[in-house]
């Protein structure tokens, strides 16, 4: 009797943890509204940086491709505010690796979250799921010439 117990409550466990994670919804998002918001004027380095698209100056010295991939805590958030904070935490590391290098920006950002591309001078790509939000960008970190 214990163990037909124990085996419903694992297997309950296996099936309501594995729909709760299951759901990847994918959406393509402003950058705008991630930059303008209250955290992204908190928290955005004083780094430029630049979606695949936008122009940027002209640049001196490639110093290399560079990934960041984040997640955030997406329980009691919209899917879009979860995903701003991911967006803006990848874009966050992406600034400090410029910071720590010595350079001056961040240039040709895309999308790159769960292998699904996206190439967007405005928008960037998340997967919000009902526990986590994943943000995957790719961009150059470069020395812009003065």
């Amino acid at each position: 009797m214990r163990r037909g117990i124990f085996l419903f409550i694992v297997a309950s466990l296996i099936v309501f943890s594995s729909s709760a994670v299951a759901r990847n919804t994918f959406h393509d998002l402003p950058v705008s509204e991630a930059v303008k918001s209250v955290r992204g004027k908190e928290k955005l380095l004083d780094i430029p940086f630049y979606m695949a698209g936008q122009r940027y100056p002209a640049v001196k010295k490639d110093l290399g491709v560079f990934e960041s991939n984040k997640r955030t805590n997406a329980l009691n958030k919209s899917d879009e505010e979860a995903c701003r904070i991911a967006f803006l935490s990848a874009i966050i590391s992406l600034q400090k690796r410029a910071q720590r290098m010595g350079a001056d920006g961040v240039v040709d950002i895309r999308s790159i979250t769960k292998h699904k591309r996206l190439v967007s001078a405005r928008k960037y790509r998340c997967a919000a799921g009902d526990l986590m939000a994943n943000v995957a960008l790719t961009g150059r970190v470069v020395n812009f010439s003065r």
